[in-house]
């Protein structure tokens, strides 16, 4: 059997991560390898120059009313997987950045490319570029175009024969752009394509085409990264009392789960890695280098890496006597929405650090996003001794993070599948989770960790703070039960090997 993989994301290759979808093409392919499923995976190439290319073909792509030209290449050959890049000018005109925000008009960048890169995937299939393959596995709203282009163009035959795999990461990004009327939507970039509206339009708008809800009708089989989380989806959301379920997509999950085509299997971790020097020295060593990188970046000083630095320094005097806490992941209401909710007149995160001061702990956050919460958590971070935040991402950084905190904080208002509590329990430390999606997945409480709930966002935000206290409390007055719980968090696994046959069972069989 031979899938190929279509997606935005490869942590595999340089340069083409921003977040978790990166980590499973970089390690499905070489989990399916085992199991004698040959894999291939395509993505765009945003201009990674540290890439070593071996020529396959020049791609002509009808789009917009116009024949480009794309050129397919091969970068990566090695344990029956092969990795491809499709090389285009829309694809590193912006820098190399893998998404781009468009003010105003969601999506607009990022749906011209990914239709573009999507009818450049049929072209190579058709002309078997690729050959031999049985199945197409699509990955988000961005490789959606591939489901309308095989069920909807009489341009591609031979991949009408081929079975259609389509995950949903995230189901809050949709990538939703009108049928007609603007450069970027479904009519501009295939001028000649007949197609049913009904199957493909947003429930909210009718007249904008719904990449997201397209696959997941017209895919053979769905893919949620998580069991929980698929059942999650089959539930409209409720985002006033804090449930983020099928984001406007319920109706079409339920359908799907009627048919037998939606099928929930959660995301891995790899447990063959290699422990990074891990000590409070060496975390301040490379936070103080990582800060350096990131103001370089600006011309000017920003000022959450100026109060950062001197928290650095300060710390390097004072080593931290009681529990650490950490967190890391890209700022996003997804995240920290319960952070930042009020809390006996302070925000959420103010509480916890109040609470960590009385035992000397201290707080330490990575991560960035939205510009908002980076301001909200700069503020936090100025009224609090006791709170480091790391207003950037550094790989190095977070691998000490995971090894050297005593409670990871992942309260997540919804989490398809989540890969950071898998790495800090991989690293045995245990986290403070919300009872959502992949989370209640992985977490068991008072087993592997620590978890929190409630019907709305103010229970959740009093259930996050109350359960933070006891954690704490059990930290310090219950030294004994708090570290077999972290040995119960390092020795649980959630491999690749699990999802790969699973994946040939419900989803490729």
């Amino acid at each position: 059997m031979h899938v190929v993989m279509v997606a935005a994301e490869n942590d595999r290759l340089p340069n083409c991560k921003v977040g978790g979808v990166a980590d499973v093409i970089r390690d499905i392919p070489y989990a399916l390898t085992e199991k004698n499923i040959k894999t291939s995976v395509i993505v765009p190439d945003y201009g990674q120059r540290q890439m070593q290319r071996q020529f396959v073909a020049d791609i002509a792509v009808p789009f917009k009313q116009h024949l480009e030209t794309a050129v397919l290449w091969r970068v990566d050959e090695q344990h029956g997987v092969t990795q491809y890049v499709i090389s285009h000018s829309l694809f590193s005109e912006h820098g190399g950045a893998v998404y781009c925000n468009d003010d105003g008009r969601p999506f607009y960048t990022d749906a011209n490319k990914f239709a573009f890169f999507s009818a450049a995937v049929c072209e190579v299939i058709e002309h078997e570029l690729i050959s031999d393959v049985d199945v197409l596995h699509l990955h988000d709203w961005h490789a959606a175009c591939v489901a309308v282009l095989r069920r909807f163009s009489p341009r591609f035959e031979r991949i009408k024969h081929l079975k259609t795999v389509f995950t949903v990461h995230n189901l809050a990004l949709q990538g939703i752009r009108p049928f007609n009327g603007d450069e970027s939507s479904l009519e501009a970039w295939y001028p000649t394509l007949s197609y049913d509206g009904q199957q493909i339009c947003d429930h909210h708008y009718p007249h904008c085409f719904n990449p997201m809800r397209a696959a997941i009708n017209l895919a053979d089989k769905v893919h949620l990264v998580s069991p929980n989380y698929c059942n999650e989806v089959q539930q409209g959301s409720d985002h006033q009392a804090g449930f983020f379920g099928g984001e406007g997509l319920e109706h079409d999950m339920l359908l799907a789960a009627k048919s037998g085509k939606l099928v929930g299997i959660l995301n891995g971790c790899n447990y063959d890695y290699q422990i990074p020097e891990s000590s409070w020295s060496s975390l301040l060593e490379s936070a103080e280098s990582n800060l350096f990188i990131w103001m370089a970046k600006h011309n000017e000083l920003q000022s959450s890496h100026y109060i950062a630095h001197q928290k650095v320094n300060k710390w390097a005097s004072s080593p931290c006597q009681g529990p650490i806490v950490t967190s890391v992941g890209r700022l996003t209401d997804q995240k920290a929405l319960l952070l930042k909710q009020p809390y006996n007149d302070v925000m959420v995160l103010d509480a916890l650090a109040n609470k960590l001061a009385t035992v000397d702990g201290r707080l330490v956050i990575l991560g960035s996003g939205d510009a908002g919460l980076e301001y909200l958590f700069s503020q936090v971070m100025a009224r609090n001794e006791n709170v480091l935040y790391l207003k950037g991402y550094g790989e190095g950084i977070g691998d000490i993070l995971y090894q050297i905190g005593d409670l990871f904080l992942m309260p997540s208002s919804f989490e398809p599948c989540g890969i950071s509590q898998m790495l800090a329990m991989r690293a045995g430390q245990p986290c403070l989770v919300n009872d959502v999606g992949g989370l209640a997945d992985t977490v068991e409480d008072n087993v592997t960790g620590f978890v929190f709930s409630g019907d709305n966002i103010s229970e959740q935000s009093q259930g996050l703070v109350a359960r933070f206290g006891q954690c704490i409390d059990m930290f310090n007055g219950d030294s004994e039960r708090y570290h077999k719980i972290c040995e119960n968090a390092a020795e649980k696994r959630f491999t690749w090997e699990q999802s790969a046959i699973l994946y040939r069972e419900k989803l490729y069989e």
